[in-house]
């Protein structure tokens, strides 16, 4: 069950593959995208490869890797709790995780009037 306090969980899943990612390519950043050719699943990248943009918005962190999305995708995220996960599954694009047996998700929980 997802920590009710927390704008961002991340479940164990995520954690080891972010962990597996770290050993690989050492300190990672995820960008929620916008949607066209990749969904709008979590993209990881290598965080000297990445540009947060003046204009990004934090959503939260996995385990110290900041998680970034546009002003619009973050809005679309306002009043709901990130779950970064990991499922079966190749990653999408330029990801990190493209081409392996398993990849970055989101789920998400609505937030109650209270929470947001």
């Amino acid at each position: 069950m997802p920590d009710k306090s927390e704008k961002v969980v991340v479940t164990e899943a995520a954690l080891a593959l972010l962990a597996e990612l770290r050993a690989e390519h050492g300190e990672v950043v995820f960008k929620i995208s916008a949607g066209c050719c990749d969904g709008t699943g979590p993209m990881c990248f290598r965080e000297s490869d990445v540009m947060i943009g003046s204009n990004d918005v934090k959503l939260g962190d996995a385990d110290n890797a900041g998680i970034w999305a546009s002003p619009s995708i973050a809005d679309l995220w306002k009043n709901s709790q990130m779950i970064l996960d990991a499922g079966p599954g190749s990653g999408a694009g330029f990801s990190l995780d493209n081409g392996r047996t398993t990849h970055f998700l989101t789920r998400s929980r609505i937030l109650s009037t209270g929470e947001q």
